[in-house]
């Protein structure tokens, strides 16, 4: 009788400890996949602007019109890419076209000078900051899921159920912009 209760004793923790595994491993996986939406709500600011900063630059440089599609072109990709990976590979092709259209604006004084554009280069550029820390944090969130995922006895429990995937992290493909920009006087 002793034994019956000592292995009933054994099998209840085994299964508490198995409970408090897979609600930890759901949590983390919620977490990873809120810090996802939160780069999207930025993402989704950032693509609403960039129409507003292609028509502020159409009124001062209309014949650059390969600059302004290619940007355009870019917004759509990124706002149809799908995944973490493919979401990088699109955003770092939009980051490019970006800089080439602010590149632009120093060949225009005068667009450089209009308050509109001014205050659209602004909030992109605050817009781009909010992004980046939210691929921060998002990036931070994959580590600690990813880690507890193949951490004993966590990995166990994660196999037995299967629907714990690895998090792809949001990394910069780009060679370029890995670099520190380079300054000179």
């Amino acid at each position: 009788m002793i034994g019956l209760w000592i292995t009933i004793a054994v099998l209840v923790m085994f299964a508490g400890i198995a409970i408090s595994v897979y609600n930890g491993l759901v949590q983390k996986r919620v977490r990873c996949q809120s810090a996802w939406s939160q780069i999207d709500v930025q993402l989704k600011r950032r693509y609403d602007l960039i129409p507003n900063l292609v028509d502020t630059v159409k009124g001062y440089a209309s014949h650059e019109s390969e600059t302004l599609e290619a940007v355009i072109q870019a917004r759509n990709s990124a706002m149809s890419a799908n995944g973490v990976a493919e979401q990088a590979g699109a955003e770092n092709m939009l980051t490019g076209a970006l800089g080439k259209l602010f590149a632009l604006s120093e060949s225009y004084p005068d667009l450089k000078a209009n308050e509109n554009f001014s205050q659209l280069q602004e909030e992109l550029t605050t817009t781009e900051n909010k992004i980046a820390f939210a691929r921060q944090h998002y990036n931070s969130s994959a580590e600690v899921y990813n880690t507890s995922r193949l951490q004993f006895p966590n990995n166990i429990i994660a196999n037995m159920f299967g629907n714990f995937p690895n998090q792809e992290f949001f990394e910069i493909d780009d060679v370029e912009q890995k670099e520190p920009p380079k300054v000179s006087f």
